[in-house]
């Protein structure tokens, strides 16, 4: 996924995306150590996407509150 693609989105939309992505991350994690799938690249891949998002949200409340701050 691309960061611009994420920031086009809104921060409930961020929000809802950060939770489904954790979702897939434990079903990944709970097949590999059940010996059901060897997929890293998959779960690789999902953790980027969710540091990715959270760095998004973090940027979006860090200018968010410096512009209150600067008032």
């Amino acid at each position: 996924m691309k960061a611009e693609k994420i920031r086009n989105q809104t921060d409930v939309e961020l929000h809802n995306q950060e939770r489904e992505l954790n979702d897939q991350l434990f079903r990944l994690k709970f097949q590999l150590n059940m010996g059901q799938t060897e997929s890293l690249k998959k779960i690789r891949g999902l953790r980027k996407d969710i540091a990715r998002v959270k760095t998004i949200l973090r940027e979006r409340q860090s200018a968010a509150g410096a512009g209150k701050g600067s008032k």
